[in-house]
């Protein structure tokens, strides 16, 4: 367990990113590094699929997936070093698994499984602005979702990849057994200056964090600007046919209060322009549709998309409208 608090000594804003995945990383963390600031990254650990979810159950602890995503984005690394530890194996006994999942893993069991130990030594391979941190080191928890119709679907990634009807509504999601939150991710909320959800799936990676016990009172509590940014499109099972204010509704609801700013793309383009990108991300339904007479002082409409046939979001357009906030 954690056995010492996480202290900022210099004078520059903090800022804390939540999420996992890769929208957060490509999207947020690329570009906000380059700014005189402290970045303090609290991934979602809670994967039960892929490399990350077989170590998770083979070894007893978190998942490693986002954690190394966000680690290797904020590192220094020369590109030689990151593609290395970006590499997957696609055979053998290593078959599926990310080389930076196994190096994360070999910490920890060289550390002689002490999180404390492993995220100290992680984080002291960033620059001293820079820190990535589990949203809890619970590692028997698992993400459930109560579908409209009443079925439960367990695990976080039958929720990121449904294997049910995709159609049907969540209702509910909720950690099983419950989380505590990561001592350090507290206090790095606690001394922030901003807090920044998203982007990120809506359920699998964002929510999952804010329900970690402890989490959205932290947030709650915080004198931080709290910013959502919110996702380009839409994506099957987890958010069908949701809206701008959709999102943020699911956001606010599970965070148990109010976010300041919801940062969204206002750009409409014409399906045809993106078809190839659909057919590469089949799992990525529309553009997210944006409500009528939303409050301009909280709801803030940028053009976001990257180019027209590649609806991600233009990283220096979304930093460069965060760092106005601050």
């Amino acid at each position: 367990m954690f056995t010492s608090p996480f202290v900022k000594k210099n004078k520059k804003k903090n800022i804390v990113c939540i999420g996992g995945g890769n929208a957060m990383p490509k999207a947020l963390l690329s570009e906000l590094k380059k700014y005189p600031i402290n970045i303090t990254v609290i991934s979602s650990v809670l994967d039960s699929g892929g490399s990350s979810g077989e170590i998770r159950k083979d070894y007893k602890m978190i998942a490693l997936g986002d954690i190394r995503r966000a680690f290797l984005e904020l590192s220094d690394f020369n590109s030689v070093i990151r593609e290395v530890l970006g590499y997957r194996f696609e055979e053998g006994n290593f078959e599926g698994h990310s080389l930076g999942n196994l190096f994360l893993l070999g910490m920890f069991l060289n550390l002689d499984r002490s999180y404390n130990e492993m995220f100290s030594k992680l984080n002291s391979l960033l620059k001293e602005e820079y820190k990535v941190y589990p949203s809890t080191t619970s590692s028997i928890s698992q993400l459930i979702a109560r579908l409209e119709d009443g079925q439960e679907i367990t695990g976080e990634t039958n929720i990121d990849i449904p294997k049910h009807d995709s159609k049907i509504k969540i209702e509910e999601v909720y950690i099983k057994p419950k989380a505590k939150i990561c001592p350090h991710a507290r206090v790095a909320i606690e001394e922030a200056d901003m807090i920044i959800i998203g982007p990120g799936d809506l359920y699998s990676s964002l929510i999952q964090v804010l329900l970690v016990d402890g989490f959205s009172q932290a947030i709650k509590k915080s004198r931080a600007k709290k910013v959502y940014v919110c996702n380009i499109m839409t994506k099957d099972g987890e958010s069908n046919k949701l809206s701008v204010a959709g999102f943020d509704k699911e956001i606010e609801k599970y965070l148990k209060s109010d976010i300041d700013f919801v940062i969204y793309n206002k750009k409409i383009v014409a399906k045809e322009k993106y078809l190839e990108f659909k057919r590469k991300h089949p799992e990525l339904l529309e553009l997210v549709s944006v409500d009528n007479n939303l409050n301009s002082k909280k709801f803030i409409g940028k053009s976001l998309i990257l180019a027209e046939n590649n609806p991600i979001h233009n990283s220096k357009v979304l930093v460069k409208t965060i760092m106005e906030l601050i």
